[in-house]
């Protein structure tokens, strides 16, 4: 499962790889959800949970509740700027094994400071297209 978790106040993103006991921790939490970042090795931060998409590509909507996949109706705009209604599929606002990829937000923040958790993922990110 990959963790995606972002600054607002920066604007800087970085993802993570989780093992199995930080999926765990993830399990059965919802959109709106705070988690304490320190079982991720944010000490210190709180994160929100803001989102998310399963194994199929599928985004997790905040609105259905549990871990089941629906078709809900959307109003959209065509290409003259219409409104048209247009079926999707999302799976609900549950973290579960199916999910494969979780957004975060964080909300509080630790004593290290933000640009050394984002940088850090920077260099990584550049020695490896370096190899």
């Amino acid at each position: 499962m990959k963790f995606l978790y972002s600054d607002k106040k920066s604007g800087l993103t970085a993802t993570m790889d989780l093992n199995d006991e930080m999926i765990s921790l993830l399990l059965n939490k919802k959109i709106g959800d705070e988690i304490d970042g320190t079982a991720l090795g944010l000490t210190g931060y709180k994160l929100k949970i803001t989102g998310g998409t399963d194994s199929s590509g599928f985004p997790l909507e905040a609105s259905i509740s549990g871990q089941i996949k629906t078709k809900v109706i959307r109003e959209r705009l065509n290409k003259n700027k219409e409104k048209i209604n247009k079926r999707i599929t999302v799976r609900g606002n549950v973290i579960s094994s199916d999910v494969k990829q979780v957004s975060a937000l964080i909300t509080e923040y630790g004593s290290k400071p933000i640009e050394e958790l984002f940088t850090a993922k920077k260099k990584e990110e550049e020695n490896d297209k370096k190899n």
